[in-house]
C-alpha cells in the first residue's frame, strides 16, 4: 500500500462494467468527516461521468481541495479521455493581477504535490508564493500535481501573496498551462530559460488559454536564468514579451552548468547576477536574486540578502517559511535611507510646486531616476510596515 503523507490521501479507483459505485474509506478522521468524505467521492463521479466503480480511498486528514484533485487523476489515469471537471469553488480574479512593479521580496517555493505546505503559505506574508510543477515533482506524478496545483489556486486562500506557477518545460508545460492558467494565477515561472523564443512561446501559450476562457486581467511571465546560454541572452529574454515581470537567477544549476560548485562567497557566479540584475534592469523589470539553499543558516541568508540588495535586486528566493522574515528585513529600507528619501521626494515636490526644472539638495543636483528611486525606497517602507508591524 502506497503511504499517505500528513493533510494528504490516496485515491484508487477501479472501473468495472456494471455494479454501480462502491466507496472504501480509511481515514483517520472518519468518525467526524467520513459521510463527508463519501458524499464528495459521489459528487466527484457524477461530475467526471463515473456510475460503475471502486473507489479506495486511505486518508490522512486531507482538505477537501486534495481530495478532489486526487479522486480527478485516480479517475484520470484508468479513462484518459475523460474530459470533464471535478472543480472546487473558483476564487474571483483580483486586482493585483498584471501589476508589474509590486514589491517581490521574496517568493516561497512550494512543492506542487505536497499539500501540506500549502494550506497554510499564506500565514507566512511572503511577497510571492511559487507552487512548483517542475524540479520539485517526480516524473511520475506530474499529472497528479496538476490537478492540485489547479486546485489549489481555486481554494486556498494566499492571502496578499502573488501567486505563481512553475511549469514544465517544452510541451508538458504547455499542458500546465492550459490547466492553470484560467484559475486566474498571477505569475507563471519558466524554468531554465534560455532564449526569447521560449518566452514568446509561452506568451502565445497564455494568450490563447486567456481568449478560450474570456479572462480579465493578465497573466505575467517570470523567465529563470539557470544557464550559461541564458546569461548571454538575459537582455532578450527580458525585453521578449510585455508581460515579463521580471527575471531571476537560479544559481544551483547555473553552477553544476559551468561545472564549478557553489560557494558563500559567490565569485563564480558574480558575473552571472550582475549581468541578470543589469539586463533587467535597462528593460525596466525587477531583478530577483537565487534562493539561499541551508535552511539552517540564517546568518548566512541575511548577509547574502544584504548583498543581493546592495547588488541591485529587487528579492530573493526561500525554501522555507523561517527565511521569508530574514528576506523582508534585509530589503527593508534603513533609516537613513528612508530620511534621505524623504527629503529628495520633498525636494522635488517643492520644484514642482515653484515650476522649477531643476531639484536640488543642499549643493546636489538631483536627477530624475534618483528621484524614481527614493519613490520606491519610501514605498518599500511603507509596504513593510503594512505587511509585518500591523501595530
Amino acid at each position: 500500500m502506497e503511504e499517505t503523507a500528513r493533510s494528504d490521501c490516496t485515491v484508487t479507483c477501479s472501473f468495472k462494467k456494471r455494479g454501480g459505485l462502491i466507496v472504501d474509506i480509511q481515514s483517520k478522521v472518519g468518525s467526524l468527516y467520513g459521510n463527508a468524505i463519501k458524499d464528495q467521492v459521489e459528487e466527484g463521479c457524477r461530475a467526471l461521468g463515473v456510475t460503475d466503480a471502486v473507489i479506495h480511498i486511505v486518508d490522512q486528514g486531507a482538505l477537501p481541495f486534495v481530495l478532489a484533485a486526487r479522486l480527478e487523476a485516480a479517475v484520470k489515469r484508468g479513462r484518459p479521455k475523460i474530459s470533464a471537471e471535478f472543480l472546487p469553488g473558483k476564487q474571483p480574479a483580483r486586482q493585483t493581477r498584471g501589476v508589474k512593479d509590486r514589491p517581490r521580496r521574496s517568493r516561497l517555493y512550494l512543492p506542487g504535490n505536497e499539500p501540506k505546505f500549502m494550506a497554510n503559505a499564506g500565514l507566512h506574508r511572503p511577497d510571492m508564493v511559487i507552487l512548483d510543477l517542475e524540479d520539485s515533482v517526480a516524473p511520475s506524478e506530474k499529472d497528479k500535481a496538476r490537478f492540485l496545483v489547479r486546485n489549489a489556486l481555486r481554494s486556498v486562500d494566499f492571502f496578499d501573496a502573488e501567486r505563481c506557477v512553475r511549469i514544465n518545460q517544452g510541451a508538458l508545460g504547455v499542458e500546465d498551462l492550459a490547466m492553470v492558467v484560467p484559475q486566474f494565477p498571477d505569475v507563471i515561472l519558466v524554468p531554465k530559460c534560455e532564449d526569447a523564443d521560449t518566452v514568446r512561446s509561452i506568451a502565445d501559450a497564455i494568450q490563447k488559454v486567456e481568449h478560450e476562457h474570456h479572462l480579465s486581467g493578465e497573466t505575467l511571465i517570470l523567465p529563470i536564468i539557470e544557464s550559461a546560454l541564458g546569461v548571454v541572452n538575459a537582455y532578450a529574454i527580458a525585453s521578449s514579451s510585455h508581460r515579463v515581470c521580471a527575471l531571476a537567477i537560479g544559481l544551483e544549476d547555473y553552477t553544476a552548468d559551468i561545472g564549478v560548485e557553489r560557494t558563500e562567497e559567490g565569485r563564480e557566479s558574480f558575473y552571472a547576477r550582475m549581468s541578470v540584475m543589469t539586463n533587467a534592469k535597462a528593460v525596466g523589470v525587477q531583478a530577483l536574486d537565487s534562493v539561499w539553499s541551508d535552511v539552517e543558516d540564517l546568518d548566512g541568508l541575511r548577509r547574502s540578502t544584504l548583498e543581493a540588495k546592495a547588488l541591485g535586486f529587487d528579492g530573493k528566493g526561500c525554501i522555507h517559511p523561517r527565511q521569508i522574515a530574514v528576506v523582508h528585513d534585509a530589503f527593508k529600507p534603513t533609516t537613513a535611507e528612508v530620511e534621505k528619501a524623504s527629503q529628495i521626494v520633498a525636494a522635488a515636490e517643492a520644484a514642482r510646486k515653484s515650476g522649477l526644472g531643476v531639484v536640488s539638495l543642499g549643493s546636489k543636483m538631483i536627477d530624475a531616476p534618483v528621484i524614481l528611486r527614493a519613490h520606491r525606497i519610501l514605498r518599500m517602507a511603507t509596504f513593510g510596515v503594512r505587511e509585518e508591524d500591523p501595530n
